[in-house]
C-alpha cells in the first residue's frame, strides 16, 4: 500500500510541475481529460514521468546505450504517432517524407531514450487496439469496428524487434556509406501500411488536387471581402484582443516573409503541449485571394516553449543543453531533418521562448489504433510500420554528427548486444504506463469530473 501512495504521489508530482494542475485539485483541465481517454493519451501526455523514472533507476536504459558515444539530438519524445509525412523544406517544399514530426522534447541526450520510448509506444499501441475492441478506450479513427482484429502482445513484441533491427541495420548502412544520411523514406510498396498516407500528403501539397479543401492551409483560411482570412471555427480558433493583436503583429512581423493576413489563438491542439499558448498567423500577400493566393500564402505557429523532459531530468548531460527552450528546439530539428524548415525560428516575447514555425499544408500520419486494428494481416502491418519508424528515427539519429561514424557503430554494437534487455525493459515499463494511467484515472475521480 505505501509503495502505491507513493507512485500515486510520485505522478501527481510530475504531471502537476509541468501543468501547472494537479490530478484530482480541482476541475480537470482539457488536458487532462484528453489523458483519461486511454493508457497512450497518458503516455503521450506525461513524458516528464517517462525521464523522472529514467534518470531515478525506475525505468532502465541498457548500460551499452548510455555512454557518451550514445550521444546525439534526440527526439524526446519519440513515439509512433510522432512520425508522419511532411514536405521538406517546410510548407512551400515539395519533396515530401515519412520523418519523426515533433520536437517539442528534444534535446541532445542519449539515443536509447527515444529508442526505449518508441518501443513503449508500440506496446502501449497494442494494449489500446486490444482496449478499443474491449470497450475499455474509445476511438474516433474507425466508423465501424466489425471484422478489425488487434494486435497482440506478440504482435507487439515482434513490432518492437523489428523496429530496433531497422535502426541497426540503418547505423550499418551509414557505417558503410555515410551519404546514406542524407537519404528519406518516400516510397512504399503496394501493400505498405503507409502507402495511402502518403498518397493522402501528395494530394494536400501545392499543386496536388485536394491542396484547396484539405491541406492545413486549406481547412484553415478562406476569402473574406478583404481577402485571405481565418476560418470563424470557435472550438479551435479564438480571436485576439486588440492590443493583444497589435502586440503580437509586432512581435512577429520580422521572421515571416510578407503580411500577416490574419492572427488567432489556436486552441485544443497537440497533447503534451496541449495547455500551452500558441498562435496561428496566416501569412501572404496584400490583398491576396482565390488558389493563387492561397498558393503563395501559409499558416506560420508561434508556440510557447517550456524546457524539454529530458532536459530537467538530465540538466547536466550537456552544455548544449543550456539553450533557452525554444532555440533548443530549433538547434535539434535543423539538425536531425535533412533539409530543415526554411520558416524555423525562435525568440523571446511576454517573458516565454517562443517557436516560430511553418505549418505544413500536407502533414499526415496515422493514429496508433490505424495501424494495431485491421481487417487482416495486423501483426505484418504493425511489423512494417515499426520498421519505417526505426529507419526514420535513425536516419535523423544519424544527422546529429557527420563527422564520423563513431555514434552509429556504438548503436549497432549496443543492438547487437543488449537488444533483448531494452525490449523486456520495454515490455515492462508498457504495463506500467496502463497502471499509471488507472491511477491517474482514480486521481482525477477525487475531482468528481473524472
Amino acid at each position: 500500500m505505501a509503495e502505491q501512495e507513493a507512485r500515486t504521489e510520485r505522478i501527481a508530482a510530475a504531471i502537476d510541475r509541468v501543468d501547472g494542475a494537479r490530478p484530482g485539485a480541482g476541475a480537470p483541465t482539457t488536458k487532462h481529460r484528453r489523458m483519461l481517454e486511454s493508457p497512450y493519451r497518458f503516455l503521450r501526455g506525461s513524458a516528464q514521468l517517462f525521464y523522472a523514472d529514467l534518470a531515478d533507476g525506475v525505468l532502465r536504459l541498457p548500460a551499452g546505450f548510455d555512454t557518451p558515444a550514445c550521444t546525439t539530438a534526440v527526439l524526446g519524445d519519440c513515439h509512433m504517432g510522432n512520425f508522419g509525412f511532411v514536405t521538406e523544406k517546410g510548407s512551400h517544399g515539395r519533396h515530401i517524407a515519412f520523418v519523426p514530426t515533433d520536437f517539442d522534447e528534444a534535446c541532445i541526450g542519449r539515443a536509447g531514450w527515444d529508442l526505449m520510448r518508441l518501443s513503449v509506444s508500440l506496446f502501449v499501441g497494442a494494449e489500446l487496439a486490444r482496449g478499443i475492441l474491449a470497450g475499455r478506450y474509445a476511438t474516433d479513427a474507425f466508423a465501424d469496428l466489425d471484422g478489425l482484429a488487434a494486435a497482440s502482445a506478440d504482435d507487439a513484441e515482434a513490432a518492437v524487434r523489428a523496429c530496433l533491427d531497422s535502426y541497426a541495420e540503418t547505423c550499418r548502412r551509414v557505417i558503410d556509406n555515410p551519404m546514406v544520411r542524407r537519404t528519406t523514406l518516400d516510397r512504399f510498396a503496394r501493400r505498405h501500411p503507409l502507402r495511402r498516407y502518403l498518397k493522402k500528403a501528395r494530394k494536400r501539397a501545392i499543386g496536388g488536387k485536394k491542396f484547396e479543401r484539405k491541406s492545413s492551409l486549406g481547412k484553415a483560411a478562406a476569402s473574406g471581402p478583404n481577402g485571405l482570412c481565418f476560418r470563424e471555427r470557435p472550438n479551435r480558433y479564438r480571436r485576439l484582443e486588440p492590443a493583444l493583436e497589435e502586440s503580437a503583429r509586432a512581435a512577429f512581423r520580422p521572421y515571416v516573409d510578407d503580411t500577416i493576413l490574419d492572427i488567432v489563438e489556436r486552441l485544443g491542439q497537440g497533447t503534451g503541449s496541449l495547455e500551452l499558448p500558441r498562435y496561428y498567423l496566416l501569412v501572404g500577400r496584400e490583398g491576396a485571394t482565390g488558389t493563387a493566393g492561397l498558393a503563395m500564402a501559409q499558416v506560420v505557429e508561434a508556440k510557447q516553449q517550456r524546457v524539454a523532459a529530458p532536459v530537467h531530468a538530465f540538466p547536466d548531460l550537456d552544455p548544449r543543453n543550456s539553450l533557452g527552450a525554444a532555440h533548443l528546439t530549433v538547434h535539434i530539428q535543423r539538425r536531425v531533418q535533412r533539409e530543415p524548415d526554411l520558416l524555423l525560428d525562435q525568440m523571446e516575447w511576454q517573458g516565454a521562448h517562443w517557436l516560430i514555425r511553418s505549418r505544413h499544408h500536407a502533414r499526415v500520419s496515422a493514429e496508433p489504433e490505424e495501424i494495431c486494428l485491421a481487417k487482416r494481416h495486423v501483426g505484418q502491418r504493425m511489423r512494417d510500420y515499426a520498421v519505417a519508424c526505426g529507419t526514420a528515427a535513425a536516419l535523423a539519429h544519424a544527422r546529429g554528427d557527420n563527422r564520423s561514424v563513431r555514434f552509429e557503430t556504438a548503436m549497432a554494437d549496443a543492438l547487437d548486444r543488449e537488444r533483448d534487455g531494452l525490449i523486456e525493459n520495454a515490455r515492462r515499463y508498457a504495463e506500467q504506463v496502463v497502471a499509471d494511467w488507472q491511477c491517474f484515472g482514480r486521481l482525477m475521480d477525487r475531482s468528481g469530473d473524472g
